[in-house]
């Protein structure tokens, strides 16, 4: 309910910034029919509501007559020139996501009239209710300060200090992920923002670069981002086991299906711990058949634990 509520206005509130011209009711239905329902009457009170919703939110929606029209038809768009000059680097397209985002998701507790960024139109006076809210953390201010105006964060991670150029910030699969060139290591690097074990220390002003084209963050399993030397595992996964492993890492790493309906799969290892409890999930449904050094990693784990029972 609530991710469909987001996807809808986000559709419209870029096919209303695309418009040329005003366009009517219809028009825009004809390119967003997967958001709205059939039926004429459900349509035309969802898309009101949205549309009282957009200009509640300060988003410059204008009405005018749609060309072509006989008699004339009310059409929509929104005023693409009321979004420029708050923030140069970024477009009229991303300001006004921004924008909608920040009216429809609050961050943690904080309340509607301390957004987290204020971006276009009015947002501190909006009187739209939040449909979903994410977790906060005490980094991601800093971290926001530092992405915008190009500082470097340093922090500690795994008992490693870091320092890191941050390109970009994102929620993904329940956590927020920071991703940037990692000073200290010398490579890009992912990190997941609620396992910094100290503040964040900023660095001065444009104290590092942005590339042209940054890449995202990723939403991937623990064991793939690390530290430890990258080994490719070879997990043999039995067949009641296989459906879940295959909608969470998906085809791609399936090297063999045997004809007991088991599969083998191969993942990068960068974090053998996060491996080895991946592995462990499955309890006897899963076997390591190799590197020979993963194989002996989960062994000694194993006899740790039983000697220490």
């Amino acid at each position: 309910m609530v991710e469909s509520k987001l996807r809808r206005l986000m559709n419209l509130v870029t096919a209303l910034l695309h418009a040329e011209c005003p366009k009517t009711r219809d028009e825009l239905r004809a390119g967003l029919r997967e958001y709205y329902a059939e039926d004429d009457a459900s349509f035309r009170r969802q898309f009101e509501r949205d549309k009282d919703e957009i200009r509640a939110m300060g988003i410059p929606l204008i009405t005018g007559f749609a060309p072509d029209t006989d008699p004339p038809v009310t059409g929509y768009r929104i005023d693409r020139s009321r979004y420029r000059g708050d923030l140069p680097d970024l477009t009229p397209d991303e300001l006004a996501a921004l924008h909608l985002a920040n009216n429809l998701v609050r961050l943690g507790d904080a309340p509607s009239d301390d957004p987290f960024w204020r971006l276009g139109g009015r947002p501190d006076e909006s009187e739209v209710a939040a449909v979903a809210r994410l977790p906060g953390e005490p980094a991601l201010r800093d971290l926001m300060d530092a992405i915008a105006e190009r500082r470097t964060a340093t922090f500690n991670y795994h008992g490693v200090e870091r320092v890191v150029e941050p390109h970009r910030l994102a929620f993904r699969n329940g956590h927020w992920h920071v991703k940037g060139h990692d000073r200290t290591r010398g490579g890009e690097r992912q990190f997941r923002v609620d396992r910094f074990e100290s503040a964040v220390e900023r660095g001065e002003p444009g104290g590092c670069e942005r590339p042209q084209k940054a890449s995202g963050v990723e939403d991937r399993p623990a064991w793939r981002y690390g530290d430890d030397e990258p080994l490719t595992a070879r997990l043999a996964v039995d067949a009641p086991h296989v459906p879940w492993v295959l909608g969470h890492l998906g085809e791609a790493g399936v090297v063999d299906r045997l004809e007991d309906g088991s599969v083998i799969i191969e993942e990068e290892v960068c974090n053998r711990e996060a491996f080895r409890s991946f592995v462990l999930t499955f309890l006897e449904g899963a076997e390591i058949l190799g590197p020979r050094e993963l194989r002996d990693d989960l062994i000694r784990w194993l006899e740790g634990m039983a000697w220490t029972t």
